[in-house]
């Protein structure tokens, strides 16, 4: 059988909402990934048998199948497919494993997983007509459907998990992601994108927007609740609403051989998970315990851990259970952080787990996030 090998992965800088990258469709912001996937391994385009693309909110400038109509704008050739996925926040993640099993099937020799969203120009929710009164009401006879951000406050409940706990976690993510877009190890990962400044002027945006350089704690605390009148879920312990892209390009050994490509890693396991749809973001438990068991691993074994930081009170719960080191999971910070782009953040996590792990020598990275009705994707990698 084929094995499937991580070739290549970049990302754009993420946008906050209504930032610098505002005015940037998002065919075209990831048509910039893809053309840079291309320049920086100097494929050529007509090898990619196809590029798989997650992105949540598919409508109005995200519909008509954005994976391929990025494809059209990039400097790949047409006769390039496209597909466009959606497993909510999970949506990247999941197309870097669908090109992956497809690699290591046989059915390609090289594949891109990729994703994007840009909520500044799509705003999240407008698939559905901004709210649940869409979906069947049959739905909630059977479960109780809330609010992520509730389902966010339930777990802080059931997991004991103070405000101040949440805010002290959300600092230390901005401190993190500061220092490590200072020291420059975000630099051989992000593809600079021009964009406007507040004024309207021309700039290149060449950092994570959404990072606070000096983050202030005191401030952080004086937030209001956002989803309860006595709640413990800020703006400030949740993720940022974000543009962004990212982009993977996935071979085979062989193919590798063949163009000159050094295999960066190889898949150790790669697992989706479902569960409770009103306490929705807990499948991050069992999605890393079914892809530790696959892998043969522990989390002790375990050099890098991206867990997106959807809300902090996830990653806390999460770390209840496994009790890891935590100078080891996100270790240059997360989406409370950089944003949440929701359909490009898989690959944005994977770009980042790749690079985190080539930098500090490691062997063994560890992706994993969770995703609305109650579902969670989880990828084990392994340096080569």
């Amino acid at each position: 059988m084929p094995e499937a090998v991580i070739l290549a992965a970049l990302r754009t800088p993420i946008g906050r909402h209504g930032g610098a990258l505002r005015e940037v469709r998002p065919d075209e912001l990831y048509a910039q990934v893809l053309n840079a996937l291309l320049e920086q391994t100097g494929i050529n385009g007509a090898a990619v048998e196809d590029v798989i693309t997650g992105c949540v909110t598919n409508v109005g400038e995200q519909g008509a199948n954005i994976g391929r109509l990025g494809v059209m704008l990039s400097n790949l050739p047409i006769t390039v497919p496209a597909v466009t996925l959606n497993r909510m926040c999970g949506s990247s993640q999941q197309a870097i494993h669908f090109a992956a099993q497809g690699v290591a099937a046989g059915d390609m020799h090289l594949a891109i997983g990729g994703g994007v969203e840009s909520m500044s120009r799509v705003p999240m929710f407008s698939d559905i007509a901004g709210g649940f009164a869409t979906l069947n009401p049959a739905l909630s006879d059977k479960y109780e459907l809330v609010h992520q951000g509730e389902s966010a406050e339930r777990i802080a409940e059931a997991f004991k998990l103070s405000r101040a706990v949440l805010d002290d976690f959300s600092y230390e993510s901005h401190v993190r992601a500061a220092k490590a877009t200072a020291a420059g190890y975000f630099a051989s990962q992000i593809v600079p994108v021009g964009g406007l400044d507040r004024d309207g002027s021309p700039l290149t945006l060449q950092h994570d927007e959404g990072i606070r350089a000096n983050p202030d704690r005191d401030k952080m605390g004086k937030l209001q609740p956002v989803f309860r009148a006595n709640g413990v879920i800020t703006a400030a312990n949740s993720s940022q609403i974000s543009d962004g892209a990212a982009a993977v390009l996935i071979g085979d050994t062989a193919e590798a051989q063949r163009l000159g490509l050094r295999p960066r890693a190889r898949f150790r396991a790669r697992v989706v998970a479902a569960g409770d749809p009103t306490m929705q973001l807990l499948e991050v438990i069992p999605a890393t315990h079914r892809a530790l068991e696959k892998a043969g691993l522990t989390i002790g074994d375990i050099d890098v851990v991206e867990i997106n930081e959807a809300f902090a009170s996830v990653v806390l719960a999460w770390q209840h259970e496994f009790k890891a080191d935590m100078a080891r999971v996100n270790p240059n910070g997360g989406a409370v952080a950089h944003g949440h782009p929701l359909g490009a953040t898989g690959a944005v996590l994977m770009t980042k787990l790749l690079h985190e792990l080539e930098r500090r020598d490691g062997q063994f990275g560890l992706q994993v996030m969770c995703i609305g009705h109650g579902q969670a994707t989880a990828t084990i990698i392994e340096r080569m």
